[in-house]
């Protein structure tokens, strides 16, 4: 492999194309099958974006007018632009497309906005502002809310390994309901209650064994993984839709459940993964959930009133990806719902959703700017000839300690030049941070521009969701600022770290 380096353009100026090498402009035999060439690599691929941000006329993005440069200029980059208009009508979208596809058959959807995709006590009050719910997922999440002042009962709290601090403080503020994942935590949550003189509000997280079509680390409905409680009794193999539920640990829970004067077992929970596209794993984990709903029923004469479908609906990462809306998404689960329902003679229980990444996601994107530019030759995949073929690598101001989802689960993303448009032809590029990774990429397929160089700002779209939660120190870095536009107008809703902030917890300085 070798190297060769292009020479450095001034800070914010616009390169001389004559002066910055084109590898090899056209499509490139290293680029993933998936990944067109573009006709224009100024152009903006809407589905990627929040509604706000465009280009100028002047060439540069801007979300709600505010240019990339001005942004960059007043708070730094990296930074996270966050299109607050965007991120309410996302979550404004959902309830009221899934309250118009339940209607008749439950009155309606509670949505819980998942707080582990972006939270901050901003984002709890916008989500409860547009009539969502909240769920969390540890104590410090759960914090969150309650400084935000979301109300208690609103509040969901998971996790699959919840501490006795934590049940306890739900259990104090009053939580609307606490998702069980373990008979070990049942049993925990109901003495803990006693103790307190309450009942616990619980719903029980079930696994379905519904295998959903994302990466392994993010499906979480099958049974080899940490959540929940599995509804495959002993005869069923790992397929509870094989041979019943009878002596599952699911069907002990709930026995125990509703044994206990300590526990109100609300209803039900099960969440199937993340990033999912298709519609049929969540009608399937519906059935069977509606299937144990009617178990219950016959078993115990009881008819459990909630049941929470989880979300992980997918959203536009790239050009290649067609995430469906949330009409789209309501309409196809309230069909499987009625179907089911009707099928077991069951009356509808209360339907909880619990969408985040398609609310937080498109509605931000991460502003870097470019350094060190670098031209590599790497061997020719089969079919394209033999020989070496040239890869730009572009290298900016972050990395994986603000977005680390590309080195846990090799997610694709997709980058545009924010500062300025080019006349010169796309090349396939690589953008990667800053770290003492390899595996540091940001972007790892895209084409932008010949003349991107340093100084040349960068936009990577759909990062509200995970880059900032998921976000590290690594290298001593400090984390990004997040700036929330609304109305054309910006403001610091979490400000960057400083190296102070590095310090704060270390003793004897």
């Amino acid at each position: 492999m070798t190297t060769a380096d292009s020479a450095p353009a001034t800070a914010g100026a616009v390169p001389n194309p004559a002066a910055v090498p084109n590898p090899a402009a056209g499509p490139s035999p290293l680029a993933p099958a998936w990944l067109d060439y573009p006709e224009d690599p100024n152009a903006l691929v809407a589905k990627l974006w929040a509604a706000g941000v465009a280009r100028g006329d002047d060439g540069e993005i801007a979300v709600q007018g505010i240019p990339a440069s001005r942004l960059a200029a007043e708070y730094g980059t990296p930074l996270l632009v966050l299109d607050e208009d965007d991120f309410r009508a996302r979550a404004r979208s959902f309830k009221e497309a899934f309250d118009a596809a339940f209607a008749e058959l439950c009155g309606g959807v509670d949505v819980y906005y998942a707080g582990k995709s972006f939270l901050c006590t901003a984002a709890a009050r916008w989500v409860t502002e547009e009539g969502l719910r909240l769920d969390t997922a540890s104590g410090g999440e759960l914090a969150t809310a309650l400084r935000a002042g979301v109300d208690p009962a609103h509040i969901g709290l998971h996790g699959n390994n919840k501490s006795d601090a934590e049940l306890r403080r739900a259990l104090g503020a009053g939580v609307g309901r606490i998702v069980v994942d373990s008979l070990d935590e049942l049993d925990r949550l109901a003495s803990l209650a006693a103790e307190a003189g309450v009942r616990a509000p619980v719903m029980l997280r079930l696994t379905p064994g519904v295998h959903a079509h994302t990466h392994d680390f993010i499906a979480t409905a099958h049974e080899d993984q940490k959540f929940g409680l599995s509804m495959a009794g002993p005869d069923a193999g790992a397929d509870p839709a094989a041979g019943g539920t009878a002596g599952s640990p699911a069907a002990a829970a709930v026995a125990h459940a509703l044994a206990a004067d300590s526990i109100e077992l609300l209803g039900l929970h099960c969440h199937i993964g993340s990033q999912i596209f298709e519609a049929e794993g969540f009608g399937v984990a519906a059935e069977r959930l509606l299937g144990f709903l009617a178990g219950i029923r016959d078993a115990h004469g009881v008819e459990l009133a909630e049941l929470d479908l989880g979300g992980g609906h997918g959203i536009a990462y790239t050009a290649a990806d067609e995430p469906r809306t949330p009409a789209e998404i309501a309409t196809a689960l309230a069909g499987a719902v009625r179907a089911a329902c009707e099928r077991l003679g069951l009356a509808c229980p209360r339907i909880s959703i619990e969408p985040g990444r398609a609310i937080s996601g498109p509605s931000t994107f991460t502003l870097y700017e470019a350094g060190v530019r670098k031209t590599v030759s790497v061997d020719a995949p089969a079919g394209a000839g033999g020989g070496t073929l040239p890869r730009r690598y572009v290298a900016v101001d972050g990395g994986m300690s603000d977005n680390a989802r590309p080195v846990l689960y090799e997610s694709d993303y997709s980058v545009a030049l924010a500062s300025r448009t080019s006349a010169e032809p796309a090349v396939l590029t690589r953008v990667v941070g800053k770290h003492c990774e390899s595996g540091d990429i940001v972007v790892r397929d895209a084409y932008l521009p010949g003349d991107v160089a340093r100084g040349d700002l960068l936009a990577v779209p759909a990062t509200g969701a995970y880059c900032h939660s998921l976000s590290s120190n690594y290298n001593q870095l400090t984390r990004p600022a997040i700036v929330a536009v609304r109305g054309g107008q910006a403001r610091v809703i979490i400000r960057r770290e400083t190296e102070e902030d590095l310090f704060a917890r270390e003793t004897g300085l």
